[in-house]
């Protein structure tokens, strides 16, 4: 039988072609604001990548925060929220408390972060039964990529090819992995290692590329995979090799990448009698009491 997860992994190019279609014209930020993007966990790792995704596109100053840890005083133009739940406390107590306008991105429209946020818009078709989070993560991703101007062929594309294609039976029974990423894939690479955390538990870690080199490159061994999300420093595919361990790495839209590594986290789940639906320990929201 299919599990949530599976069936919302195998759904996401069709999610991205409507959230490429229909973003919306003034919700989102706009050009020259300096922008605070936040949220938790999965959120947390999509506003790295679109962060470093909006200042390259020369759009205006724009930080990403855990929305714990996000500097409210200071002066931003926008505070940019994702949540897929539109519950979780640190949003909306951040939410409460600052006076700058703010624009939620969520799946539900029937919860608090629909009054908590100046504008709201809502991806309801990409919401989720797995606690799992996927496909709203990257449908998110590619609605403010495509806010941005990109032109997302290719990573729709990609992403059909990254749902179909056969998993790497090294990638499967792999003792450790590390992801790595550069600029905007840096989030992402944290996103693939928290995947492969939640579904199958598995030991994993995630730093930008040119960083793996200052230390964490000593775990590399036989067995013990270094996943790239886009394109590796020189030289250090020959550097993780020379230590026996294997190196990863794929022309595919880092994006698209992030489905695969997706795919994997199931199939290591099922391989150890896990329910990628349900990891242990976790539930769909962090909903804490007053």
């Amino acid at each position: 039988m299919t599990t949530h997860t599976e069936a919302e992994i195998a759904s996401q190019p069709s999610c991205w072609r409507r959230a490429i279609a229909s973003v919306p014209a003034d919700a989102l930020p706009r050009r020259g604001e300096r922008v605070a993007v936040v949220g938790c966990g999965t959120s947390w790792f999509i506003a790295m990548a679109y962060a470093a995704l909006r200042e390259r596109a020369g759009h205006g100053e724009t930080d990403a925060f855990a929305a714990s840890e996000a500097p409210i005083g200071r002066s931003y133009d926008r505070v940019l929220a994702l949540t897929r739940s539109g519950t979780t406390t640190e949003v909306l107590e951040l939410l409460s408390r600052t006076t700058t306008k703010t624009t939620a991105i969520t799946a539900d429209p029937n919860t608090p972060i629909m009054t908590a946020a100046d504008e709201v818009v809502v991806l309801d078709y990409a919401d989720e039964q797995s606690v799992v989070q996927t496909r709203f993560a990257t449908t998110q991703l590619a609605l403010l990529r495509a806010s941005l101007g990109e032109d997302l062929t290719k990573a729709v594309e990609d992403a059909e090819a990254a749902v179909g294609a056969p998993l790497p039976d090294e990638l499967v029974r792999a003792e450790q992995f590390s992801f790595l990423g550069t600029g905007w894939s840096v989030g992402l690479a944290q996103e693939a290692a928290l995947k492969m955390r939640e579904a199958s538990r598995s030991w994993t870690e995630a730093y930008p590329a040119m960083e793996y080199r200052h230390g964490p490159i000593s775990i590399a061994a036989p067995g013990r995979v270094t996943w790239m999300l886009g394109t590796a420093p020189e030289g250090l595919r020959a550097q993780v090799e020379e230590t026996g361990g294997t190196f990863f790495e794929t022309a595919l839209d880092p994006m698209a990448e992030l489905i695969r590594a997706q795919r994997v986290a199931v199939a290591r789940a099922f391989a150890q009698g896990l329910n990628p639906d349900e990891p242990m320990h976790l539930t769909r929201s962090v909903i804490l009491s007053s």
